[in-house]
């Protein structure tokens, strides 16, 4: 082999080296095979409703022998003395609290007895009492409800207002309503009727509201987590405010 062959060889073993070395590679996203990118899905809207199979006792009275009308009371223990008439107190023959009462524009509270005490500082209270059903809900028919002023030490009597007001069962301040779960919406319109006297309410959730001129209970659904004032609050249905200070009630509730 002579010089020339020999140049020739060691050329082309040096090319064949540098076309055979390592190139350069791209990642590519990883495809799984049957499979492809979800779209993403929007919220579903928030929707108010009315509650479903509401349960109705019509013939249920309930009474308040204790306080009378603007009765006055030492600070301290104050009875309450209510008669039920035609409704039981019991759940399957287990005593439950179906007696509700709310002072001052506060939170429902639940009694499973007609007669008890609660302890109150001087001041000027409104009670309004009503009957639930076994679903918590406030029954609504004439005499499942009721009202009444009275006094704990030297104060005064709230002044005299022929305007109606409301009363709001559900939902309780800084209630947890679970991800997924509908809010429900209870209130009671004392001293005045929605349609007959041209009433409406007016519900806000944060961004959310809406209006009713009927005295039913609502679903909220789809609300997405997060913290909300649910304001609910009697106007006319000209949009004019009430007066008094129980014509409209806010509450702090949490979606978690």
């Amino acid at each position: 082999m002579n010089k020339i062959q020999i140049s020739l060889l060691i050329v082309s073993l040096w090319v064949i080296s540098c076309s055979s070395g390592p190139k350069e590679t791209k990642e590519s996203p990883a495809v799984v095979e049957g499979t492809s990118a979800l779209p993403e899905v929007a919220p579903l809207p928030v929707t108010f409703l009315p509650v479903d199979s509401l349960t109705l006792f019509p013939d249920a009275i309930l009474e308040l022998n204790t306080p009378l009308s603007n009765q006055v009371f030492k600070p301290g223990k104050v009875p309450f003395e209510f008669n039920i008439k035609n409704f039981s107190l019991k759940t399957k023959g287990v005593a439950a609290p179906r007696l509700q009462m709310i002072l001052n524009g506060g939170d429902a509270e639940g009694f499973s007895a007609p007669i008890f005490q609660r302890e109150l500082a001087r001041g000027t209270y409104r009670t309004v009492a009503f009957l639930v059903d076994q679903k918590g809900l406030s029954l609504k028919n004439f005499g499942n409800y009721l009202d009444r002023d009275f006094l704990v030490g030297d104060s005064r009597p709230f002044p005299y207002s022929a305007e109606p007001y409301l009363a709001i069962n559900l939902p309780k301040n800084e209630q947890i309503v679970p991800f997924g779960q509908d809010l429900i919406l209870d209130f009671l319109v004392l001293g005045g009727d929605l349609k007959l006297d041209g009433l409406k309410v007016k519900i806000w959730i944060n961004v959310y509201q809406t209006e009713t001129n009927a005295m039913v209970p609502l679903r909220v659904s789809n609300l997405p987590v997060g913290d909300y004032q649910v304001k609910v609050q009697l106007l006319r249905t000209t949009n004019k405010e009430l007066e008094g200070p129980f014509s409209s009630s806010t509450k702090t509730i949490y979606v978690r």
